[in-house]
């Protein structure tokens, strides 16, 4: 039987830590550890903590004296404490859902290539009960690591929301674990980094874990600024072509393919300010220089002459007679697509 140590860090969440405790412990088919480190939440988490291992001996709690942030307090269940056959990390006020475990555990012990594995996360806002998942096995996918990665920088984003994967420690030991200098992105570089290293795991049609949706998210703020957003993305993606064990040969194509995407992205929500009457509240100069910043070549993106031609027509007019009338469908149609190939394939 397979053994999986979940780290759960929490900071002020303990109103909903035991729905994140007990679907660990809930697993069937494999071996748990439960460590939920609080943050020095100061709000009685501790004590709803201790209280949840005094009931199960599988529940480890660690209380810090002073705040550590999340960066630290991840890396030290996950790198410090962790030592099962694979490892996982659940935020407080999330969940897993029923077999999860066992499903990634199949994965990984029938391919020993494979460094970590994910299925579909499912949304919801905790207003109501946990909602039904899709627990049936429908088979998986093993994606050739690097294969994996390239996908990646040719679309400028990540596909993981991280309460649905499940790492082989033994990888995670070797690479590390979260970067201190990516607050916010951290997670899309670990996963990158995995898959310099290893194949990657995918479980088709199941639903792996609850991500909770809320205004409390610890990334909520910061995705409020568009232009952080796009500064710490880029700056995951460097992380992974400046590696000195990053030996794929098309690194530095792959490096200005993402910053041709990412620079693109920045023009086109300049661009929206305009359609939406927002061109003096947003920070559309600031997403143009990061796109020159970032990218150089602007004025060859096609977002750059619609941008543009916004900016000749000024705030009123672009709104009225937006040059996005006819490409906006467009835009939603790739977008939809994306999504559902994301569905089915997890990429």
């Amino acid at each position: 039987m397979a053994s999986v140590d979940v780290v759960i860090p929490c900071y002020k969440y303990g109103s909903v830590l035991p729905t994140a405790v007990r679907s660990v412990l809930d697993q069937p088919g494999v071996d748990v550890r439960v460590l939920v480190i609080d943050d020095c939440s100061g709000d009685g988490s501790a004590d709803v903590a201790r209280e949840l291992s005094a009931q199960d001996s599988r529940v480890s709690v660690l209380e810090h004296e002073r705040n550590k942030g999340h960066i630290a307090t991840y890396n030290e269940g996950l790198m410090d404490w962790a030592s099962a056959d694979y490892c996982a990390l659940l935020s407080a006020d999330d969940a897993l859902t029923p077999g999860a475990l066992l499903r990634a555990a199949r994965l990984l012990d029938a391919h020993p290539e494979v460094g970590f594995v994910y299925g579909r996360p499912l949304h919801w806002d905790g207003s109501t009960p946990l909602p039904q998942a899709r627990t049936e096995d429908q088979g998986w996918t093993v994606y050739n690591g690097p294969s994996w990665l390239r996908r990646r920088f040719a679309l400028g984003e990540g596909c993981i929301t991280s309460p649905e994967v499940v790492v082989r420690t033994t990888l995670q030991k070797k690479l590390g674990g979260y970067d201190p200098e990516l607050r916010h992105t951290g997670d899309i570089e670990m996963w990158m980094r995995f898959a310099l290293h290893a194949d990657v795991g995918y479980l088709k049609g199941v639903d792996q874990a609850y991500y909770r949706v809320h205004g409390n998210n610890m990334s909520a703020a910061y995705y409020a600024s568009v232009v952080a957003d796009l500064r710490q993305r880029l700056a995951a993606y460097t992380a992974i072509t400046t590696r000195p064990d990053n030996n794929l040969a098309d690194r530095l194509d792959m490096d200005r393919s993402v910053r041709r995407v990412l620079a693109r992205d920045a023009l086109r929500r300049a661009g929206r300010a305009f359609d939406k009457g927002r061109s003096e509240s947003d920070p559309v100069e600031e997403l143009i220089d990061f796109a020159r910043e970032s990218y150089g070549e602007i004025e060859g993106l096609p977002e750059w002459h619609t941008l543009r031609l916004r900016q000749r027509l000024g705030a009123r007019r672009s709104r009225a007679l937006s040059p996005l009338v006819l490409t906006a469908p467009a835009r939603r149609i790739r977008q939809h697509a994306r999504v559902l190939k994301w569905q089915r394939e997890g990429i």
